[in-house]
């Protein structure tokens, strides 16, 4: 439509020009917007009616059952939601399971009395009361202590389990003798019992976890493994469980740790609940705080904590205890303007000052250009270097990590400028941090939406970028858009790396020429163990291919079908299931919104 009103001259007028270009990336944008779209409330509803029901596991037989214990902590909670949450479990489809309530010295009668008569509806039931009031840990650890399952499950005297929820731990723990700590996706329940706000997690995500606890419920632990672990610690009363988990990850192999992607726990929202408003216990801001600076320095990882925007959430910055020289390799062509708008932000915006840039100039035909850059090669911490060959990304970043004199390669398109100062530090750090791979930044459009909030396989088919087009003042999913996390890979327009790294990888591959490289680059690093990392804190703008131009000569197209191609024969596994993305949110879109069912 917007070729047909402009001209194929007015549309390359309209992405040339850097006032417009914003409303240019704005108009593309709401085109395509659909005219209406179901709120996410009436998607999810529609999902719990249509695709819910096809996921439960089949039910294991009482032979094949191990003895499961749910253990709650209760003080004081509204009594008709504490006896809809023991009713949750009682009427569970899975048959071997304990359910050992403590009370914790709770004050109000129709608590103290309904505890009292509990044990009659079921003998499975175990009542143990506390004289004193000694808050969630201790209650939790005694409970923890009279369990007699193999596995015990930690379940909020406020909250529901899904009906099937315990077969499914079963059914996983069956088929995975190795695992110790199971967590399933969750969402939230009104005082009717209506569900809302589901949170499709990923796999498990040290990173993610370290800003902020995205495994809550429902969490699942061997027995032995909690006992080994010392169960919840009096002292981080308000974010005992991420403490638990922050421990838990330190103590056990990724192989040990298993996400269920089924929502098997309903975490309740009434007046005074965590779940309406981390408000109404704002101390569980400072117990998580201390939590994960404890967890940091237990791992010997040098960092500094601070709290972020939003409740419960955090940002580790970590720390360096060595000079690392950062070799940042500029690729350009022509586009004087682009070129010195990126080297001057670079040069005037960096707080890390222990960096080279390597330009290397690509067949540079424009005199103003060429007297740039032989002003630029005068400087002494900048290279110039000829590569006289056709356009080949690999090739190119490859020939020019050649003469990098540091052992971090940044891979750094020419249309980026920097915004945060701290964009090359905070990289650098993530990047020599013990089995990081590839990180990558966040980038902008000058308008402040979203660029690239890391790489999402499958997205349209291959790989596309999380949360594109979502402005940068939103949260995005989960906050996921602020937030460090692992993903399976980050985009080569700002990326950075070791470069022992980058050498034992061979450099990127020099079949992609242009397409998929950085993408092909990262999951080749994570299948030697590598963890690629998006770090929130480095932002950048990037005015996308303003240099190089769009794919749209039939050459261009043919080139990009077969770099597609030869991704999806290599990476097919992990583009049909990245272990860092739900696979009950959608493929069609950017913006982490609920799979439809037509689309499974």
């Amino acid at each position: 439509m917007l070729k047909r009103i402009l001209g194929p001259k007015g549309i390359k007028f309209l992405k040339w020009l850097p006032c417009v270009q914003p409303a240019y990336h704005w108009f593309l944008r709401e085109i395509y917007r659909p005219l209406s779209k179901p709120s996410p409330l009436k998607l999810y509803h529609n999902w719990i009616d249509v695709v819910e029901p096809n996921l439960w596991s089949k039910h294991l037989d009482i032979e094949q059952q191990i003895l499961i214990s749910v253990v709650v902590p209760i003080y004081n909670p509204p009594v008709e939601l504490l006896k809809e949450c023991v009713a949750s479990v009682v009427s569970q489809q899975y048959i071997k399971w304990e359910l050992v309530l403590v009370d914790d010295a709770s004050t109000q009668a129709e608590v103290k009395e309904y505890l009292k008569s509990v044990t009659l509806l079921d003998e499975r039931i175990k009542v143990k009361s506390l004289s004193d009031n000694s808050h969630i840990s201790v209650a939790t650890n005694e409970g923890v202590a009279l369990a007699k399952g193999e596995f015990i499950a930690l379940l909020d005297h406020d909250d529901l389990l899904a009906p099937n929820a315990l077969n499914e731990v079963a059914v996983v723990i069956n088929a995975n003798p190795s695992v110790k700590w199971i967590y399933s996706d969750e969402d939230f329940v009104d005082e009717k019992c209506r569900r809302s706000n589901p949170h499709f997690k990923p796999d498990m995500n040290i990173h993610l976890l370290r800003a902020h606890n995205f495994v809550t419920h429902l969490c699942v632990y061997q027995a032995d493994v909690l006992r080994a672990l010392g169960g919840c610690r009096v002292g981080f009363e308000g974010a005992q469980d991420y403490d638990l988990a922050l421990r838990a990850i330190a103590f056990l192999s990724a192989n040990e740790i298993y996400h269920i992607d089924k929502i098997l726990y309903h975490w309740r929202v009434h007046e005074g609940s965590t779940a309406m408003s981390s408000e109404a216990k704002p101390y569980t801001v400072d117990a998580g705080f201390k939590a994960l600076k404890e967890h940091l320095k237990t791992m010997g990882v040098a960092a500094n904590v601070t709290t972020g925007e939003q409740q419960n959430f955090y940002r580790v910055s970590y720390q360096i205890d060595q000079p690392h020289l950062a070799s940042i390799i500029i690729p350009t062509k022509d586009q004087y303007l682009i070129l010195k708008a990126c080297i001057d932000s670079v040069l005037s915006k960096t707080s890390f000052d222990n960096y080279e840039i390597i330009i290397v100039n690509n067949q540079s035909e424009c005199s103003e250009t060429l007297a740039y850059l032989s002003k630029l090669s005068k400087k002494d911490n900048i290279q110039v270097i000829t590569y006289d060959k056709p356009f080949n990304y690999s090739k190119i970043n490859n020939f020019a990590a050649s003469y990098a004199n540091g052992d971090t390669i940044v891979l750094l398109n020419n249309d980026t400028e920097v915004i945060s100062e701290n964009w090359l530090g905070d990289m650098v750090a993530l990047a020599h941090q013990p089995l990081v791979g590839c990180v990558g930044a966040k980038l902008l459009y000058p308008d402040d939406t979203v660029q690239h909030a890391g790489v999402i396989m499958g997205l349209g088919g291959y790989a596309a970028h999380s949360h594109r087009g979502i402005s940068n003042h939103d949260s995005g999913y989960c906050n996921r858009i602020h937030v460090n996390q692992q993903l399976s890979a980050v985009t080569a327009a700002c990326l950075v790396v070791r470069k022992t790294l980058f050498d034992e990888l061979g450099g990127l591959d020099e079949d992609f020429q242009v397409a998929y490289n950085d993408v092909d680059f990262c999951l080749r690093a994570s299948s030697l163990g590598a963890q690629n990392v998006y770090c929130a804190s480095a932002e950048l703008y990037h005015y996308e291919s303003k240099s190089r131009g769009e794919d749209n000569t039939v050459e261009k197209q043919a080139r990009f079908e077969k770099e597609k191609k030869k991704l999806k024969a290599r990476w097919e596994d992990i583009i049909l299931n990245d272990p860092f993305y739900s696979r009950h949110l959608t493929r069609s879109r950017e913006d982490f919104s609920i799979r439809l069912p037509h689309e499974y």
